[in-house]
């Protein structure tokens, strides 16, 4: 199965046999534990629920510490669940290195939270152009007109409507990225550009959903 979750330390760049600089963005994959395994016929679809991470005992609520105990499984601080082909042919308990989730070469899409850049206005957020600079227009980087007429179902501002607001820290998911290297002493993987989120945040690495040509 190719899926795991890691962090993200940060970016750096690697040189291929030709001496290119490739960008590359570093992602610590620790062993993923295999939480749960759902099946056709139990759950209607086929996914593994993958763990990662310590946390202490007293902070997992009673209900999940007592079904972790049941099965014999370690509490994990992130769980995650993964629908990917191959799913079902893990066991609970089991766990998945980064060297045998990925090698170099592979095409992935990576999942994670972007960056918060709090309230912004339209310029910052939407791309906006700014107003006139002339004496006295008083009207530099706000929004602009927002509405239609006052008749015919007008006089309100429209739902979708581009406006000043809270800006990134939402799911975000990189599409068709090339897996570079993959250390498996260090637990590391080496990915080709950029991927969503800041240094230490987590994220989700799985096999691309798209067609695999044209990947960076």
């Amino acid at each position: 199965m190719k899926g795991i979750m890691g962090v993200k330390l940060g970016m750096t760049q690697v040189f291929d046999e030709e001496g290119r600089a490739i960008p590359v963005t570093v992602i610590h994959a620790e062993p993923n534990q295999v939480l749960r395994v759902r099946t056709q016929e139990q759950d209607g679809y086929e996914a593994v629920q993958l763990g990662v991470g310590a946390i202490k005992e007293r902070k997992v609520v009673y209900a999940q510490r007592k079904d972790y105990e049941k099965r014999g499984l370690t509490p994990a601080r992130f769980v995650r669940e993964f629908r990917l082909a191959g799913a079902t042919q893990l066991e609970p308990g089991q766990y998945l290195k980064v060297e045998d989730a990925f090698e170099a070469g592979d095409i992935v899409d990576v999942i994670g939270t972007s960056k918060g850049k709090g309230f912004a206005g339209v310029i910052k957020r939407w791309g906006f152009r700014r107003g006139p600079t002339t004496h006295g227009s008083k009207y530099h980087r706000r929004v602009g007109s927002l509405g239609s007429r006052t008749s015919g179902g007008g006089g309100r501002v429209h739902p979708g409507r581009k406006m000043p607001g809270r800006m990134g820290h939402r799911r975000v998911t990189t599409l068709r990225l090339r897996v570079v290297r993959v250390d498996s002493d260090r637990n590391l993987l080496l990915i080709r550009g950029a991927v969503p989120g800041p240094k230490g945040s987590l994220v989700m690495v799985r096999e691309s959903v798209r067609n695999k040509k044209g990947a960076v």
